[in-house]
């Protein structure tokens, strides 16, 4: 029973590692990124491979000309072996791309993540991170949907999300 919980709360905190990482991706958040991987860690993404520092950098404050961005994890499978894994994450990302001059597209993207976890000091984070891509799609130029959606008007500006400074970030600031 002991290996079973063991693995169970591995499990867990692995996935809630991938979590957190989405999450400071899509808000370019510092300390929500560099809290999912070690120091030391390694990432390749294809068109971006280096060590931790210089992928922070790459993805922090991130491409002004990508205003929206969003990660979506699906199944994780994750084989444990002691303080290692070898974890796979499905994931569809959506980016809104500004090409210059007015010309912004709706772009998304599926793949899996490989990344090779470690346990250390009782903590579960990334030691290195392959990106694997399926399928890509440019869905053409990005609807205007910042004043509302299906013909009916936001209440508030809130309600639009952006990388930088929306709404969620004054949400988990409340007390």
């Amino acid at each position: 029973m002991t290996d079973l919980l063991t693995a169970l709360l591995a499990r867990d905190a692995i996935r809630i590692c991938l979590v957190r990482l989405a999450r400071g991706e899509d808000r370019r958040d510092a300390d929500l990124i560099t809290a999912s991987y070690w120091p030391d860690s390694v990432t390749d993404y294809g068109v971006f491979a280096g060590n931790f520092a210089a992928y922070l950098a790459w993805v922090v404050p991130g491409s002004d000309a990508i205003a929206n961005t969003q990660h979506v994890l699906g199944q994780s499978h994750i084989e444990l072996d002691g303080d290692r894994a070898r974890v796979e994450t499905q994931v569809i990302s959506y980016h809104r791309v500004d090409y210059g001059g007015g010309d912004e597209h709706d772009t998304c993207m599926g793949g899996r993540y490989l990344d090779g976890f470690e346990k250390r000091d009782g903590e579960w984070r990334i030691a290195s991170r392959t990106m694997l891509y399926d399928w890509s799609q440019d869905w053409g130029a990005a609807a205007n949907w910042s004043q509302g959606l299906m013909g009916m008007p936001f209440s508030a500006e809130h309600y639009t999300g952006r990388t930088h400074g929306d709404w969620s970030t004054t949400f988990f600031s409340l007390r």
